[in-house]
């Protein structure tokens, strides 16, 4: 147990390990080019620094009786940051669309119905390469628990983030050190996307799949800790919502946090609401019993969707400001990580390292693929420069993407970047820490590996039709 001093000072131990992480990195030119965030950083410090790895030094050498035998770190401490992923987790997914601007769905579906359809080409191949995984090698060699060929998706689509907040899912289905797993397969993703990205943009050029020109200052301006998206805002917004902050004596991010408050409320309605209409129908008796492994978060991203769409009919989407969301869930995003890494077990990292191994080739295996061989068929203009958002996202975080984007395309010449941010719309409520990523651990121990890798194969073959379908029209329409 823990009281409420020990959680102040747990988070003031994070602030302080993120400026050392900053600190660090900067100084570090590997990390500072690889892009690496101060969170992540400062996550492996805390790992270092803690039970798992100076800890267990310790204990080898002096004896379990030494006073740093769990690291340096109290036993509140670390019980503070195990607990704090799967809350702080809902905060960023409350975030992603709170402050967008949500244009008609035609809009939507026109400039974004190529990359959603290679997005869930690479999400769904991902649950189709871990099945099969798991069926030949992981399950039968290794002795892995089936939900193990799940671990792809999770990690590369959803990130540390996802990662973080399916703990609790994989505990209960009794495969808790997945969690450790796919925090792993989350760095992996994370450093291998930027390095492959930032390759795929020079081969590209090279041979003339890339076609917008580079120039000198790519790079230059880029926050490589928080990367965002951000769009032109009205005057009049701005100004309506300055002289409401003014009126309500009330600090800004106040009350946008207010906002992404009411979008968690909402989600956990939803899945309250959710879990009494299981009770009675098909998860009553011995039925299917999917939405107690549910977490959080993807209900709180429907709710910060339905908080905005409220606000854009009620005419008071002023009241939200963008980049303070953006802040608000990035804040958010560096607590899960640095807390998640912290809180990783290398004794089961080490226990599954070959598996671990196998998982990250096969998933970067298969993103690079389709990338090359897929994306011109798929998207049909600039397929080069926009498939590289949705690799960098599906290697890592959102970030990634937006960063590569950045890299080949600073001037936003293709029109990559609004392709991408509302291609999300379409995206994340399903795959990436949405319904599906939540709920496909529960699926398979119900259901079983193979009807699973059916299932997803459909799912999988059906965007691929549909994709290869919508880019000729497309490319017939502009023709």
């Amino acid at each position: 147990m823990f009281q409420l001093i020990d959680v102040f000072w747990a988070y003031t131990l994070i602030a302080i390990l993120i400026l050392v992480g900053r600190f660090i990195r900067q100084r570090i030119g590997i990390l500072k080019s690889l892009f690496i965030p101060s969170s992540v950083v400062a996550g492996a410090i805390a790992l270092l620094l803690g039970p798992s790895a100076l800890g267990a030094v310790i204990k080898a050498t002096v004896g379990a009786e030494s006073p740093l035998a769990n690291g340096i770190f109290p036993e509140a401490i670390l019980t503070v940051w195990s607990k704090s992923p799967g809350v702080f987790i809902n905060i960023v997914f409350a975030t992603l669309f709170l402050g967008q601007m949500i244009p008609g769905w035609g809009t939507i579906w026109r400039q974004a119905s190529p990359q959603a359809a290679f997005g869930q080409v690479l999400g769904w191949g991902q649950y189709v390469i871990g099945l099969i995984l798991g069926i030949t090698v992981l399950t039968p060699i290794f002795k892995l628990p089936p939900i193990a060929a799940s671990l792809i998706e999770v990690a590369f689509e959803g990130g540390h983030g996802t990662s973080a907040g399916m703990a609790a899912t994989f505990e209960e289905l009794g495969f808790p050190q997945a969690a450790d797993l796919s925090l792993t397969l989350a760095t992996v993703g994370l450093v291998s996307g930027i390095i492959i990205g930032t390759w795929l943009i020079d081969w590209g050029r090279r041979t003339g799949r890339i076609q917008v020109q580079s120039r000198d200052e790519i790079g230059l301006g880029i926050d490589e800790d928080s990367i965002h998206t951000h769009t032109e805002e009205d005057p009049s917004i701005a100004a309506a919502r300055d002289r409401l902050f003014k009126d309500l004596l009330i600090d800004p991010i106040s009350l946008n946090f207010g906002f992404v408050g009411l979008a968690v409320a909402i989600g956990w309605l939803i899945l309250q609401a959710l879990g009494f209409i299981e009770s009675i129908t098909w998860g009553s008796g011995d039925g299917l019993k999917l939405i107690a492994f549910v977490p959080l978060f993807p209900m709180a991203l429907i709710g910060g969707i339905l908080v905005q769409l409220l606000l854009v009919r009620t005419n008071r989407s002023y009241m939200v400001s963008r980049p303070l969301m953006e802040r608000i869930g990035g804040l958010a995003l560096d607590v899960t990580i640095v807390t998640a890494l912290a809180s990783i077990s290398l004794t089961a990292l080490g226990a599954n390292l070959v598996p671990l191994l196998i998982l990250a080739v096969a998933g970067i295996v298969w993103n690079v693929c389709v990338y090359v061989f897929l994306a011109p068929r798929l998207i049909p203009f600039f397929p080069n420069e926009r498939g590289l958002g949705d690799l960098g996202q599906s290697m890592g975080v959102t970030a990634t993407g937006i960063l590569l984007l950045r890299m080949v395309d600073p001037d936003n010449r293709t029109g990559a970047f609004e392709c991408f941010a509302y291609k999300q719309l379409l995206f994340e409520p399903i795959l990436g820490g949405g319904l599906f990523t939540a709920a496909a651990p529960a699926l398979i121990v119900r259901y079983g590996s193979i009807p699973m890798l059916l299932f997803t194969s459909v799912i999988l073959a059906f965007w691929l039709i549909f994709g290869f379908w919508n880019c000729k029209q497309l490319r017939k329409s502009k023709g």
